[in-house]
């Protein structure tokens, strides 16, 4: 962190410099019954990123609304402030609005901020409060529990190192220049990321198809015609979770712990949120009680970003009971591996089967008889096992592979905060760095 001494600008309230200032309309003001399909933008917390605007996720709402909103109206090369933050998206972060958006309004906690452009620019301000200098002392005068809320008062008050208009000028521009360069790197190791994320989509997708492309470069080694066609409930009972009243369940232990929705992540359990069932004082019918190789599937939402939620019990997950919205396969037929249908489940085949057919408006559902009735071919027992075994291989070196450009993309963060932070505070002589120097 760096300290007040080590500062080697005079700092001042942003007040000293703010000509106009405004908030968002809050409440009944705008809602979303407001929004239309096109006019005047509205800028939201999701489109202020750090020193630069998220065109994304537009909203809109009428010209009309907008005349009677427009004390909140936002200029082309206006300075935007966050009024909210979490863990990942500091409160007071800020951006230039680009001259792009036509009629624009801002939303509830984020700010349009004018300033005497003759002793402060916009651009340099953006860069100075997204720095962390500004960000740590932002952060110590804000309210909210949970996520971290800034006001007017709050706003005006915020101190920024302000060096020379001349300085001030070569230091935006820096930054200008070296991030985008340090954001287009990240956005390179993202897309690899996406990209091995489709290629392990494709190469399941193949395997289950029984494509021999795909059969050939895991190794499998069974060729298609040998192959057979059934229904999941063929070879799996499926069985929908037991409707245990939320009345007796224990959040302190002293019980069995159960398996609810919440627990099932893409390929694994999570017990970080844990229910408890005191199965001695309210037995409940053994089917329910999970075992070491079932199958769980989250019925509610069953696809999110990460993949679809299904896992496989493991002896460290038990004992364990199945809640309802929970949906367990367990295997009824010794020509089946269970493995192997945990990837028949994660295809796309799968998910194209059931999507158009799932219930539920804001909350997908899908049913038990969705998971019995999916038709799928496969090989014999063997081949099953072999197939299976190699796409898990599959998936963890493309889980390493992952892991290591994330930790890339984390070390490009790091280094366009550090960045950011060195210019505004004058410990980064911007006058003689080259891009060599700063990345």
């Amino acid at each position: 962190m760096t300290t007040t001494a080590e500062i080697r600008y005079r700092q001042f309230p942003l007040r000293r410099f703010i000509t106009d200032i405004t908030d968002g309309p809050f409440g009944s003001a705008l809602t979303s019954s407001h929004y239309a399909d096109e006019g005047a933008r509205v800028i939201r917390l999701g489109n202020v990123g750090s020193a630069v605007f998220k065109d994304m996720n537009a909203a809109y709402i009428s010209l009309d609304y907008f005349k009677e909103l427009r004390r909140h109206e936002v200029l082309p090369g206006d300075l935007i402030i966050a009024g909210l933050g979490d863990g990942n998206h500091p409160v007071g972060r800020a951006c230039v609005a680009p001259g792009h958006l036509g009629p624009a309004i801002v939303k509830a906690d984020c700010f349009r901020v004018r300033l005497d452009e003759k002793r402060l620019t916009h651009r340099y301000a953006a860069w100075a409060l997204s720095s962390s200098f500004v960000s740590d002392q932002v952060s110590s005068l804000t309210r909210g529990s949970t996520r971290a809320r800034i006001n007017l008062e709050v706003v005006r008050d915020i101190q920024l190192p302000i060096p020379s208009m001349e300085e001030q000028r070569r230091v935006a521009s820096f930054l200008d220049a070296e991030t985008a360069h340090i954001d287009r790197l990240a956005e390179m190791r993202k897309a690899q990321i996406e990209l091995l994320d489709l290629r392990l989509t494709q190469l399941v997708d193949g395997v289950v198809a029984g494509d021999r492309d795909a059969l050939n470069e895991i190794g499998g080694g069974c060729e298609q015609n040998t192959w057979q066609d059934g229904k999941v409930s063929r070879f799996c009972e499926v069985i929908p979770g037991y409707a245990f009243p939320s009345s007796g369940f224990l959040t302190e232990g002293g019980g069995v712990r159960l398996l609810r929705g919440i627990n099932i992540a893409p390929g694994r359990i999570v017990w970080g949120d844990v229910e408890y069932w005191d199965v001695n004082s309210a037995p409940v019918p053994h089917r329910f009680a999970l075992r070491e190789g079932d199958l769980v599937v989250g019925m509610d939402r069953p696809w999110v970003a990460g993949g679809a939620r299904i896992a496989s019990i493991r002896q460290c997950d038990l004992p364990a009971l199945l809640l309802q919205r929970v949906a367990c396969l367990r295997p009824k037929s010794p020509n089946i591996n269970t493995k192997f249908i945990y990837w028949v489940l994660r295809s796309t085949q799968f998910r194209l089967a059931v999507e158009s057919e799932m219930t539920g408006v804001s909350v997908p559902h899908l049913s038990g008889d969705q998971i019995g009735g999916f038709r799928f071919k496969f090989p014999e027992l063997q081949a099953q096992e072999n197939l299976a075994t190699a796409l898990e291989a599959q998936a963890a070196k493309t889980e390493e592979l992952k892991t290591a450009i994330s930790e890339q993309v984390a070390l490009l963060a790091e280094r366009r905060q550090a960045l950011i932070t060195a210019a505004v505070t004058g410990h980064f002589d911007v006058t003689t760095a080259g891009r060599s120097s700063a990345i």
